[in-house]
């Protein structure tokens, strides 16, 4: 890049005839032509010195590059060797640092393993001496100290689960299992000596070892507590069976009262003579209840089925009405817990009721029903029964309610000739100018004890029963048109 100048020479459109006019712009000037020159000439001679010594200059810096560059080489030459010295000691100390690293791994391997073996050690001499113990408290029937322990060895037990090749675990593993069996049978054997099955009369009574017992049972396999639970309640309601058998004058649906009273009873004794016996967690109270139900039902079924020409309305509706208050007791007593547990079947929660009577029910509701009905935010539906020991004895009572639909079919067969009757003798309405026509007294009677009879069977049941009861009502319903509406028509 050539660096701006002010001198005309300089200029790339210079023209010399411009130059020497500006140099000589007169001919009177032109006596001055000499010493023009000799300016001319000094300016030439300056910038020839001055070319040389940009020239001399130029060679000195020459030389100055190389020996600086022969110094550069020398300090790359000794920083290579430097760099290389630094590498040569990186890799030792790595060396160091990872024989270092072997070193402590070994130590901290060695030092897990001892640890485990440490843990494994004591964890055998507590099975070893636990199974001892555990052996020694069975033959002693020490159950009380028997259920903490068999848990620790239990539990114990499973951290050598991956060591069962080894014989002396194998065989302490054995040995647990044994003394596990032989605690389930000497427990049951404990139960039976002191609630024999045999006979009605209980001979046996709680005590702290039946108690303690129980505590070991928990710990044992699942089939010891169930078959404990099992002859217990069934030896419990062995004197229910006798008493109410099917041939007795006690068994039959007048004295339903009975049975139930004599469950309370039972349950009142159980709680005052085994109530601690049992852990809590067994819910024996809520079981003995339950069987007791599965018990009634069975029973009652078989005993309808045999005197089914016996039963009446007012028994029936009496039996059902006793049995569901009963129902109604178990669940304010009970949670329900036990219904799914194998001890029986949970009865069926009935769906919700599509009855549009009930919506409107008036006179008997409750507050709660009342403010379900306030709530505008929400359809108005019948509140779903909650009771979870709905049905579990009033569900034998469902076969048998033709004898109900019997009874409406006839009572609504009198109803309509007594709407035929007063008819006759009253003659039809007045009409009423205001409200647009005669209504019929008969008809809202009629629809009446239609609606009594839809909420009194949806009580009883929601099945084939209220089915039978709809057929009932179409057959009355075209009756009441025929003989009523129809054949009074002017002719």
């Amino acid at each position: 890049q050539v660096f701006p100048s002010q001198d005309p020479l300089d200029r790339a459109d210079f023209n010399a005839v411009e130059y020497i006019n500006a140099l000589f712009p007169t001919e009177q000037s032109l006596a001055n032509i000499d010493e023009v020159v000799n300016k001319i000439r000094l300016k030439i001679r300056r910038l020839d010195d001055n070319i040389r010594t940009v020239v001399r200059g130029q060679t000195n810096v020459g030389q100055d590059g190389r020996q600086a560059l022969e110094e550069a080489q020398k300090a790359i030459q000794q920083l290579f060797g430097k760099i290389k010295d630094i590498k040569d000691k990186a890799e030792k100390s790595e060396q160091m640092v990872k024989e270092i690293t072997r070193d402590i791994k070994q130590l901290d391997h060695a030092k897990r393993h001892l640890t485990t073996s440490i843990t494994t050690l004591n964890h055998l001499h507590m099975l070893a001496g636990g199974v001892d113990s555990l052996e020694a408290m069975t033959r002693r029937r020490q159950y009380g100290e028997v259920a903490n322990l068999l848990q620790g060895v239990v539990n114990v037990l499973e951290h050598f689960n991956k060591y069962m090749g080894i014989p002396q675990i194998r065989q302490l593993s054995e040995r647990v299992k044994a003394a596990q069996n032989e605690l389930g049978q000497q427990i049951l054997a404990d139960f039976e000596e002191a609630f024999p099955s045999q006979g009605t009369k209980r001979t046996g009574g709680p005590s702290n070892v039946l108690r303690d017992a129980c505590l070991v049972a928990n710990v044992l396999d699942p089939r010891i507590k169930q078959e404990i639970i099992k002859k217990f309640i069934k030896q419990h309601l062995s004197e229910y069976l006798v008493l109410f058998q099917e041939n007795q004058d006690v068994a039959w649906l007048d004295k339903i009262d009975r049975r139930y009273a004599w469950i309370k009873r039972q349950l009142v004794d159980y709680e005052e003579k085994y109530g601690r016996m049992f852990p809590a967690e067994w819910c024996m109270t809520e079981r003995i209840a339950v069987d007791f139900c599965h018990i009634t039902r069975a029973e009652l079924s078989k005993i309808m089925r045999t005197r089914a020409k016996e039963i009446e309305v007012k028994l029936l509706l009496f039996a059902i009405q006793r049995t569901t208050n009963f129902e109604g007791l178990l669940a304010k007593r009970f949670s329900g817990c036990t219904l799914a547990d194998g001890t029986g079947k949970k009865p069926e929660v009935p769906p919700p009721s599509t009855n549009p009577f009930l919506e409107d029910e008036t006179g008997a509701e409750t507050d709660e029903i009342v403010m379900e009905k306030s709530d505008t935010d929400k359809p108005k539906k019948p509140k779903v029964p909650d009771n979870p020991f709905h049905g579990i004895v009033s569900k034998c009572f469902e076969p048998h309610l033709y004898v109900y639909i019997e009874s409406q079919d006839k009572n609504l067969g009198e109803l309509i000739d007594r709407f035929v009757a007063d008819f006759k003798a009253q003659g039809p309405p007045k009409p009423n100018v205001d409200e647009g026509g005669a209504v019929l007294p008969s008809c809202a009677d009629l629809f009446v004890y239609y609606k009594k009879c839809m909420v009194q069977c949806s009580q009883l049941s929601t099945g084939e029963p209220m089915i039978a009861l709809t057929t009932i009502f179409q057959k009355y319903l075209r009756e009441y048109a025929w003989k009523i509406l129809s054949g009074n028509l002017p002719k």
